[in-house]
């Protein structure tokens, strides 16, 4: 049981050095997303708070309730695309099942009006 514990310590290690060389060399990994009009734009980290958020003059016609509505659909979008982007990345080191087994769902991409490819 010793060797198997040992093992598993072992690939966890290999596997989280490989992770932060990969990440050393892409760089941080985010998504961006806007509004169909471009009136909101949100940048995000996968499960992060938005890192920046972009209101054109024309968004403030929404009103306090529907900018913030649009801002955290907005949002939900670009993380969505973070999260997919860091996957595609692991995938480059880690394998695809171990991914799907530690909770990173492979997602449809999505395109800038919203559409799943």
């Amino acid at each position: 049981m010793d060797d198997d514990v040992e093992r598993a310590a072992r690939k966890v290690r290999d596997v989280e050095q490989a992770v932060s060389q990969h990440v050393a060399r892409t760089g941080p990994i985010t998504g961006r997303a806007s509004s169909p009009d471009g009136a909101v734009t949100v940048v995000a980290t996968p499960g992060g708070p938005p890192q920046q958020i972009t209101v054109s003059p024309a968004a403030l016609r929404m009103g306090p309730h529907g900018l913030a509505a649009e801002i955290m659909r907005i949002a939900e979008k670009a993380q969505r695309t973070a999260a997919s982007r860091l996957r595609h990345a692991l995938e480059r080191v880690v394998d695809p099942r171990e991914l799907t087994a530690l909770g990173f769902a492979r997602e449809q991409d999505e395109d800038e009006s919203g559409w799943r490819r």
